[in-house]
């Protein structure tokens, strides 16, 4: 198991190529037994990984706000929603929406999040790999490969099982996952 930030960041990128054919492969996959095997990797590997030793996707990413989001938040800081979104927030020009202005995140203080019962939806989501459709979701999941120790290793995963059964049919998504790691 990977959780060396700055060797996944260069794996990443010599791996690159090689993420894109496999999320090809993906895309030809029965989604639900996809989906079945993330879950289950997800489950696995995010009991080995302790998001709150990484924070680097509070460190890299900038992640969007609703206005359920906002209003929370400002309430717990004794703001106004105003207030909130002209000192944190920006709209991003490609999605439309309000994210974080800067990066690290400025709620982040020695790798802890300090709005952690108020944090946006996005952020208590993240990675994504508990969610329905991972196939639906690759070009993301790729993005995140690089941030993330848990995407990582999950991709890495499901790489090394899938790839090495010629005829996916056979492949058992119930195989126990002992053996990873």
């Amino acid at each position: 198991m990977e959780i060396d930030l700055e060797k996944i960041k260069k794996l990443a990128k010599e791996k690159d190529e090689e993420n894109w054919r496999f999320r090809n492969f993906l895309k030809g996959r029965d989604s639900k037994e996809i989906d079945s095997l993330v879950h289950k990797l997800y489950q696995k590997i995010s009991k080995e990984i302790d998001c709150k030793k990484c924070g680097n996707c509070c460190k890299t990413l900038s992640p969007t706000f609703d206005k359920k989001d906002i209003e929370k938040l400002s309430k717990h800081l004794k703001i106004s929603p105003g207030r909130f979104e002209k000192q944190y927030l920006i709209r991003d020009k490609d999605l439309g929406k309000l994210k974080i202005k800067e990066e690290p995140c400025p709620f982040l203080k020695d790798k802890i999040c300090t709005v952690e019962k108020w944090k946006p939806q996005e952020c208590r989501e993240y990675p994504y790999l508990h969610k329905k459709d991972f196939t639906s979701r690759l070009t993301k999941v790729i993005d995140n490969y690089s941030v993330c120790p848990i995407v990582f290793n999950v991709y890495e995963y499901l790489k090394d099982r899938l790839l090495s059964h010629q005829d996916f049919n056979d492949f058992d998504v119930n195989e126990d996952f002992d053996d990873f790691g």
